[in-house]
């Protein structure tokens, strides 16, 4: 495995197994962007109301980027009419189409059948090539597959060794869903844990380096974010080492359901 690897959707498609992502990268976004591109990143994740979209693609243009060159993954959010967002997002970015586009949140009247539908014209229409869903758990999930028969090639939730469900990791496995990671670094909070120091230094590794690591050998696809030049590098090497099975076994067990935000939407 390394940065060009990929792992394939139920679809048939293939993404990229590591990310940048990009939610509250307001700031010199489109240099940002440039200097990923420089380092090899492969993805970018963004969405409707992170407010990067416009600067994402300025990045792309001032680095002249092949269509063919990146993957990029946005979101509709749950209050917009599906089709339309995903049109106004693509002319923020500049493209004419996305790879991944997914439901940002499910609304707070359920699962959101009528968004999904919206996604699936999207795609239809080529304006996507896949789509997905964030946030959501395996009950409203399986909602969305019994109003349309379409299965989401990925949802994409917060997801570390301190906060994750392997019941829903199981269920995804079951339907051929990725579990694409955000926050996988905890933004920050987590990475002066004991467990994580120990195990990077038998490695020569970050904490970070260690929490990416984990994702990716757990099979799901982790989308740290970073805007400075020095954690973008060190986020992307995670290729040249690998983590025992007790290593793993002693990752897992510090999971206690954490969130960033305050809960993990999932459970």
């Amino acid at each position: 495995m390394d940065l060009t690897s990929r792992i394939r959707l139920h679809t048939g498609s293939e993404m990229p197994v590591l990310g940048l992502g990009t939610w509250q990268l307001t700031d010199n976004t489109a240099d940002v962007i440039a200097t990923a591109l420089d380092l090899g990143y492969p993805m970018i994740d963004t969405s409707g109301d992170y407010g990067t979209q416009p600067g994402i693609g300025d990045g792309l243009r001032k680095k002249s980027a092949q269509r063919s060159d990146f993957y990029l993954a946005t979101k509709v959010e749950e209050t917009e009419n599906a089709y339309e967002a995903t049109k106004k997002n693509l002319g923020e970015l500049g493209l004419d189409h996305a790879d991944l586009m997914l439901i940002h949140r499910p609304p707070s009247t359920g699962a959101g059948e009528e968004l999904w539908r919206g996604l699936i014209r999207a795609r239809e229409e080529g304006l996507t090539r896949d789509i997905g869903v964030s946030n959501y758990s395996a009950e409203l999930i399986d909602r969305l597959i019994e109003a349309t028969g379409e299965v989401p090639a990925l949802n994409q939730v917060e997801w570390s060794p301190f906060g994750h469900s392997m019941e829903l990791k199981r269920h995804h496995d079951d339907k051929g869903i990725i579990i694409q990671a955000y926050s996988p670094l905890t933004r920050t909070r987590r990475l002066g844990d004991e467990t994580l120091a120990e195990i990077g230094r038998a490695h020569e590794k970050s904490p970070a380096q260690v929490l990416i690591r984990w994702n990716l050998q757990r099979g799901t696809v982790p989308i740290p974010k970073a805007n400075q030049r020095q954690h973008l590098e060190e986020n992307i090497q995670v290729f040249d080492f690998t983590l025992s099975e007790d290593d793993m076994a002693a990752l897992d067990q510090l999971n206690e359901h954490y969130s960033s935000l305050g809960r993990l939407p999932y459970l």
